[in-house]
């Protein structure tokens, strides 16, 4: 696992205290998915384009799981995480983060001497650089400041060691982020304080007090042609002080007073050590949820920055009073607290349910946030991006039994999601119930970037989300609506055509699009971010049926054989990279194919590609710190850490995981509720012999949740 040379130092300053024993925080590398992939051997393509490919979109910054605040460093505005390791220069340090192209509020920058707006940022190394769980620091080479970075859920702690004889001054870029901010303030409050807000992607307040005495805040301009820009310009007396310059920011997306009351509550009276030692035995109680034995020193570290990873987003939004603003801009307070909406298309197949498994208040609080935005907005349980999937994430949640949350007011929103067409619902839903599929545009020669309706991959996810829906339905006695959403989950099957052996778009008509070749991917015709082949076998939750669509066994493995054997055929696209055969594990629309070969007699199959995935796919490139692609808010790594202990989700409404073989020989795994499982593995091969689950040899590949709630120990034997 890479570390960075600084880190030595950097442990020694705020972690001196902590035993020299291994901790489970020394294995996270949060550096880990924040390169991009350039060589053809990684992705599986040449490069012709000037536009690099996505990366895992990650950022390298301090953070606590599912905080407000992410303090990370910018080297890019309008990118994925504001952090790409080839970058030679940092803009500033933001507040919040998750890695799609959006937020980045507040980006400040410690600076020195005259100050040109329009080119202010500082160049780093990374041998100068060096980061660990809840601790970042660079050494900024323009300015010779090092910065530190901690954080508290709603507090970030800004810590910059100047050069004695330099002025020292701090750079707030507050007319930008990750988004187009349409209004912002800044201003002293007191001799040691400022406070102000930045609107672009929510509203947010922050509150900051330092430790040298505030001489100015000014406004720098700068114009050069047509480019023009300002930023703030924070200056302070006794400039030529020794002692770092402390900046301590409440931040709140409710008021300028709730921000420093969160910074009161969290952070004021603590010194920079104090809040970097808590930050780090914080991650190090989550990480230690899963325990591992056995596996190699790099698996480890893969396993627990993945395992880190998972636990970033979803996002606080309510203050420590319990206040936070509501999706109709009123600040209300409730009886959970208020988090960000998933990002229900990437992380539904797996993140949601790990989230659950380890924390389940949090994973209820979310459930109960999204169903407030829902009743406050358009009736609708909240979607994101493609798709719906909320009520698998409510459907696995509460039969993996988190139950702290109204499961009736969720199910009338998801109801209304599965049977109401409507603004806020499910695209194309009129469609869908009218035909039981949705219709694509007859057209040709499509470009990859086009936008059309995704049809194929709606249809198929729709059909997943009414029978998750239906599971719901089920448990409340809704009898008819169970029937009825069934029989809608079968709808998968009217969008697979025979006579190719792939699902494929229909027109109006019913008639199959004409020109169709399965090699060609797309970003929503017909496919979302795929191409036909990695959208074979789903849904998950009808495998019998699935896989009656195809004339036996020997076709299925034939179909999959050719999946991971026939060669990508060259097509550049920016977000879809490392294949195996046509298989691409840089998008998630395949991830759950693999395990399609256990239901035909050939698990050993399906563990020589996850195993392949886990060995190829998690530290790739020079440098040994991309992911195959994006990790969308932490799928990605949630996908590497369960089947590296042995469990998938591969249906995640069913409280039930298919078993694979683990990386490691022994897993201590500690649920939410204090229970703790263990997974044994005997054996060193790729088939599995037998699965026992307590004193009970399982007859199928899936353990259910509850036995494993019980604290029984799931053994598996391999050969």
């Amino acid at each position: 696992m890479k570390r960075k040379i600084t880190l030595v130092f950097a442990a020694a300053v705020c972690f001196s205290a902590i035993s020299a024993a291994q901790k489970l925080t020394d294995y996270v590398n949060p550096f880990l998915g924040t390169a991009t992939l350039w060589e053809k051997e990684d992705l599986g393509y040449e490069r012709h384009r000037e536009a690099r490919t996505w990366g895992a979109e990650v950022f390298p910054g301090a953070s606590l799981p599912n905080a407000m605040v992410q303090a990370s460093p910018v080297t890019m505005f309008r990118s994925g995480a504001g952090y790409q390791y080839e970058d030679k220069v940092i803009y500033g340090f933001s507040h919040t983060n998750k890695g799609h192209w959006n937020l980045l509020h507040v980006p400040i920058l410690p600076v020195t001497g005259d100050i040109d707006p329009l080119d202010y940022a500082s160049g780093f190394s990374h041998d100068n650089e060096s980061a660990r769980p809840g601790y970042y620091q660079v050494y900024l080479e323009r300015y010779r400041v090092n910065v530190e970075l901690t954080s508290t859920l709603r507090c970030a702690y800004h810590k910059y060691t100047f050069r004695p004889q330099d002025g020292k001054k701090v750079l707030a870029d507050m007319t930008r982020n990750n988004n187009r901010v349409s209004e912002w303030a800044i201003g002293k409050e007191d001799s040691h304080s400022f406070s102000g807000y930045q609107d672009g992607d929510g509203k947010i307040y922050f509150y900051a007090v330092s430790n040298y005495e505030i001489d100015g805040i000014g406004q720098e301009a700068g114009q050069k042609g047509k480019d023009s820009h300002t930023v703030s310009v924070i200056t302070f007396k006794d400039s030529e002080g020794t002692e770092p310059l402390e900046l301590k920011i409440g931040f709140s997306f409710v008021s300028t007073e709730n921000a420093r009351m969160n910074l009161e509550a969290e952070m004021l009276q603590k010194d920079f050590r104090t809040v970097c030692e808590e930050a780090d035995s914080t991650w190090e109680n989550l990480l230690s949820k899963i325990r591992v034995t056995g596996g190699t020193e790099r698996q480890k570290g893969i396993f627990y920055s993945c395992l880190y990873r998972s636990f970033l987003w979803p996002c606080l939004r309510s203050d420590v009073n319990g206040e936070y603003t509501d999706v109709a801009g009123n600040v209300t307070k409730a009886d959970f607290r208020y988090y960000t909406k998933p990002s229900f298309w990437d992380d539904y197949r797996n993140k949601l349910i790990l989230l659950g498994m380890i924390a389940p208040d949090v994973a209820s609080d979310v459930i109960s946030s999204i169903t407030d935005m829902g009743e406050k907005d358009s009736g609708y349980m909240p979607t994101f991006f493609h798709g719906d999937h909320a009520s698998t994430f409510v459907a696995g949640s509460w039969f993996r039994g988190i139950h702290d949350f109204d499961l009736d007011r969720a199910y009338k929103l998801l109801l209304k999601n599965a049977t109401v067409p409507g603004p806020g619902g499910r695209r194309y839903l009129d469609e869908y119930l009218a035909n039981g599929w949705i219709a694509e545009k007859d057209t040709t020669d499509v470009p990859f970037y086009h936008e059309y309706k995704g049809a194929v991959t709606k249809t198929l996810e729709y059909s997943y989300d009414d029978y998750a829906t239906a599971l719901i339905a089920k448990e409340l006695g809704d009898m008819d609506n169970y029937s009825l959403l069934m029989d809608h989950s079968q709808n998968y099957k009217n969008v697979f055509d025979p006579s190719t052996g792939f699902y494929r778009g229909r027109i109006a008509d019913g008639s199959w699009i004409k020109q169709f070749d399965p090699y060609y991917p797309y970003f929503q015709y017909m496919y979302r971010e795929s191409n036909a082949w990695n959208n074979l076998f789903y849904p998950p939750h009808d495998i019998k049926g699935v896989l009656g669509l195809y004339p036996g066994k020997k076709a299925v493995e034939a179909k999959l054989d050719s999946l991971f054997t026939e060669p990508w055929r060259g097509y550049e696209v920016e977000n879809l990279t490392a294949f195996i055969g046509n298989y691409c594990h840089g998008n998630q629309p395949g991830h759950s194919i693999p395990y399609t070969y256990y239901f035909i007699g050939k698990q050993p199959k399906a563990q020589a590609i996850l195993n392949t995935i886990m060995d190829k796919f998690y530290d790739m490139g020079a440098d040994h710190l991309a992911l195959a692609g994006m990790d969308d808010a932490g799928e990605m790594s949630s996908w590497y850490v369960l089947n590296a202990i042995g469990l998938y989700t591969y249906s995640p409404a069913d409280p039930e995981y298919i078993v694979t073989v683990p990386l490691f020989d022994e897993v201590k795994f500690t649920l939410g509720s204090g229970k703790t499982f263990t997974i044994r593995k005997t054996g060193s091969g790729e088939a599995i012999s037998r699965i026992t689950c307590g004193d009970r040899r399982l007859k199928g590949w899936f353990v259910q949740h509850k036995d494993l709630a019980e604290g029984k120990t799931l053994q598996i034997d391999t050969k």
